[in-house]
């Protein structure tokens, strides 16, 4: 109950509504389920140097859910480059990972990191 009435108030205090709040929580559930379906198809499509492509196909992807998507994407790619640092994986490839996740997060075309003879279905 406490949770709700914070909410509300928050809402009111800053003049958003709850409908732009689950707006945007939908936008983040979709935009989530954008980044696990890029996932899903690397780990199919099993294509030597697409990793960049499917990076920047995913945070394409979420971002042009709106807000929300951008946002989950952005908090995806964060979390796991930081989990690769942690675990010790190459710190060059990790930033080209993000430059991949920013270049598809700003709506630029997935495309330009995709590998020669990926197949369409990708």
């Amino acid at each position: 109950m406490k949770l709700l009435t914070g909410f509300v108030f928050c809402s009111l205090v800053l003049g958003v509504s709850c409908r732009s709040w689950f707006s945007f929580l939908g936008e983040a559930y979709q935009g989530a389920g954008d980044m696990w379906r890029a996932y899903t198809d690397m780990k199919e499509a099993n294509w030597k140097n697409s990793d960049k492509y499917f990076h920047a196909r995913g945070n394409y992807d979420a971002a042009q859910r709106g807000p929300g998507g951008a946002w989950a994407a952005e908090v995806i790619s964060d979390a796991r480059e930081a989990i690769q640092r942690i675990t010790g994986s190459g710190h060059e490839d990790s930033m080209a990972d993000q430059e991949a996740n920013r270049w598809g997060r700003s709506g630029n075309d997935p495309n330009h990191y995709r590998p020669k003879g990926l197949p369409e279905k990708y």
